[in-house]
């Protein structure tokens, strides 16, 4: 696939709770500024970044707070678009990158200061084995954030509705079966960690994570997202796919895209689906089985 193709593809709003008159620019880094915090970062802490992707966050937290921040990933071009984006922020000596699944670190047990994992963990397998992993290369005493995409307590398994439209965001998004907030947190207690905290944070603002993929919302940042923006999106991609620029099946995968984007926000809308679940874990000095229950 052409790198244009691959942009427009790719060219999807991140789904950000935000207050009136922010950006989703600034919503991110305010966010990613607020995971520093709660895990205390600070200058010569050695953090790792579970499932860092091309190393956004990675970027923005390094430089707030000066930690020394390396990211996991298993994609060989991730990992290279990372190295690049690192270099280009200065930041080469303070970040890097290690090749690696999960599920099954590379990584000695007791490595870090600290961990997070920024709506990435939501991809594993088993909540408990990727915590777990977490739990084995923290230092005792030391934290892990999560930021999980989560069903809410209003999500009803005998409701069809709801069960449709789970169904849509899993497969949309290659996601497993997509679990529940109490289930989460239970996970993280069963891995070891007693939960400092555990809450939805889009509860706390007025504006929803999903107003920049609804299509009744007109916005020049998230304009693919509008209903117009969707028909010459489209029309490209189909362009693009007619004339063999674009390989076979571009379209299909734009379509799936939409799909995905839909089953979100009407997740959204129901109240039965949050992209913003965050828990704060603590690895005891000493492993006592007994975990705290957090804020649910």
């Amino acid at each position: 696939m052409d790198g244009a193709t691959h942009s427009i593809l790719l060219a999807v709003p991140c789904l950000y709770f935000r207050y009136p008159g922010e950006t989703i620019r600034e919503g991110i880094k305010r966010h990613q500024h607020f995971m520093a915090l709660q895990l205390g970062l600070k200058k010569g802490m050695k953090v790792l970044d579970v499932g860092c992707g091309i190393g956004g966050p990675l970027i923005e937290i390094a430089r707030f707070s000066s930690a020394l921040i390396t990211g996991l990933n298993y994609n060989d071009y991730q990992i290279s678009r990372g190295k690049e984006l690192i270099f280009s922020a200065g930041l080469s000596e303070q970040c890097s990158f290690l090749k690696g699944d999960f599920m099954n670190m590379p990584i000695a047990d007791n490595t870090f200061d600290a961990a997070y994992a920024i709506e990435a963990t939501c991809h594993a397998p088993d909540a408990q084995g990727v915590y777990s992993e977490i739990y084995r290369v923290l230092k005792p005493g030391q934290y892990f954030a999560l930021d999980e995409w989560c069903l809410t307590n209003r999500f009803d398994p005998n409701n069809t509705k709801h069960l449709a439209i789970k169904a849509e965001i899993e497969l949309g998004d290659g996601l497993p079966d997509i679990r529940t907030t109490r289930q989460c947190v239970q996970a993280m207690k069963d891995a070891g960690f007693e939960v400092i905290c555990a809450k939805d944070l889009a509860q706390d603002f007025p504006c929803p994570w999903y107003q920049t993929i609804d299509p009744n919302n007109f916005s020049w940042t998230s304009f693919q997202c509008t209903r117009l923006g969707r028909i010459i999106t489209r029309a490209i991609v189909n362009t693009l796919e007619f004339l063999r620029i674009a390989p076979a099946g571009t379209t299909g995968t734009y379509n799936l895209l939409i799909s995905a984007s839909d089953g979100l926000l009407k997740g959204g809308r129901e109240g039965i689906f949050t992209v913003a679940f965050f828990v704060l874990g603590r690895k005891p000095l000493k492993e006592t089985g007994i975990a705290n229950d957090g804020n649910l």
